[in-house]
């Protein structure tokens, strides 16, 4: 019977820094780098038979691409991603400033 960690950690090895970062592509010159944002996690267990099992996952949030043109090197932002973060926090935000000017009118 395989060691579950042993498994795991073969697993995790393709994790980190090579998951959030694109293998680089070359396009008519131009030098992209695609970034994400990844998120994983492994558990794993046995019981006293000795029978156990294991289980993992992850997900991946694409942010955007490093690009480089000649000597000018920017990052290009996934408008997409940005627009489904800012979204949440812009009502948030808009909620909270509301309560603190609704709760700030009553105490005059």
């Amino acid at each position: 019977m395989p060691n579950i960690a042993i498994e795991l950690g073969k697993i995790s090895a393709n994790l980190g820094v090579t998951a959030a970062y694109g293998e680089q592509q070359d396009l008519d010159g131009v030098k992209v780098l695609p970034v994400a944002a990844t998120w994983s996690g492994f558990g794993g267990g046995s019981d006293e038979a000795g029978t156990g099992g294991g289980g993992g996952g992850g997900f991946s949030l694409p942010v955007g691409a490093y690009v480089r043109r000649g000597s000018e090197f920017r990052f290009a932002p996934n408008i997409v991603t940005l627009l489904a973060v800012l979204t949440p926090f812009v009502w948030v935000s808009g909620r909270a400033l509301g309560f603190v000017l609704k709760t700030a009118k009553k105490k005059r």
